[in-house]
């Protein structure tokens, strides 16, 4: 893909989905015009099949309220918003939707139905969430992760994060190369007193070890010097990675939310959200999210539900 600064990679991104069939995805609690009308986006650009779970009055009521017409959707309704969350789960696991897309009821109530164990769409890896972010002034899509889903995460939860992000990377941008993950930090230097450092280094032999495959790990990299390779020179930092990151580690989910949406809200980034490392794709889209970042979103879910379809990913 293209890294020029003038091309809009949210377009190259969704011309990726055109060769593609819209991907079935059960859409949990759609009861609020927001989500409808994203759905009705989404469908109008090709990029999923909904499967409407949650109570059928209120979700009516809301297509109604919007002018959105649901008749052509497939509706299975459920009395309250954790049972649509089960629901969703359960098609999942049987194959009769590839992505599950959140709709009006909190995260952590849908995440708990696709990672309980009877579920039957964990895999070996802890889930994560992923922006995929891309900004006028950095000359190509990156990656921050986590920001949605792990509050403090471990070392071994960081290696499955590192790792889910590569994979989307890998998905979406192809494998002719390794993208360049930094791990970030409040400095670039290994301070036993900082667990963000300790674990920026052992990231990075796991990575050397291939504990973290397809990928070039550095860290620890502060900010500055992992998106600007002037301010790394500056710091006298040897990187391969620094200045020219695809993929941006962050020691925990307020330091990653925090970045993530200074950059859309003072940024003006186009930014995707997607939950990675169960068996389907989670769409997570927000309230305050505009029409290119929910068609974004949808796009990284059809990318990767076709991946796990022809075998990319398992």
């Amino acid at each position: 893909m293209t890294t020029s600064p003038t091309v809009d990679h949210y377009q190259q991104i969704l011309g990726l989905c055109r060769p593609l069939p819209p991907v079935h995805t059960a859409v949990v609690h759609p009861v609020k015009v927001n989500v409808l009308t994203a759905i009705a986006d989404a469908v109008a650009a090709k990029l999923i099949t909904p499967t409407l779970v949650g109570p059928r009055e209120r979700i009516v009521a809301a297509a109604a309220e919007c002018g959105t017409d649901i008749s052509g959707f497939e509706l299975i309704d459920t009395e309250h918003s954790h049972a649509a969350a089960a629901t969703a789960a359960e098609l999942a696991a049987a194959g009769k939707v590839q992505a599950i897309m959140k709709g009006s009821l909190h995260t952590d109530e849908l995440l708990g139905a696709i990672v309980a164990a009877a579920s039957g769409l964990r895999t070996e890896r802890r889930i994560s969430h992923a922006f995929l972010m891309s900004i006028p002034t950095y000359p190509k899509p990156f990656i921050i992760t986590d920001a949605a889903v792990n509050i403090v995460p471990d070392l071994p939860v960081k290696a499955d994060i590192t790792q889910n992000a590569v994979d989307l990377w890998r998905v979406v941008f192809g494998s002719d190369r390794k993208p360049k993950a930094g791990v970030l930090a409040a400095v670039e230097t290994v301070n036993a007193k900082m667990q963000a450092t300790l674990d920026a280094a052992a990231l990075c032999k796991m990575a050397d070890r291939g504990q973290i495959a397809n990928a070039i790990v550095d860290g620890p990299l502060a900010f500055d010097n992992a998106i600007s390779a002037a301010a790394a020179l500056e710091k006298g930092i040897v990187s391969p990675v620094a200045g020219d990151v695809d993929i941006l580690v962050v020691p925990d989910i307020e330091s990653g939310n925090m970045l993530a949406k200074q950059l859309i809200f003072l940024g003006g980034a186009d930014a995707a959200g997607i939950v990675l490392g169960a068996r389907v794709p989670v769409i997570l889209t927000s309230r305050a999210d505009g029409l290119r970042a929910r068609l974004l979103s949808c796009a990284l879910a059809t990318l990767m539900a076709e991946a796990r379809r022809t075998g990319q990913l398992k």
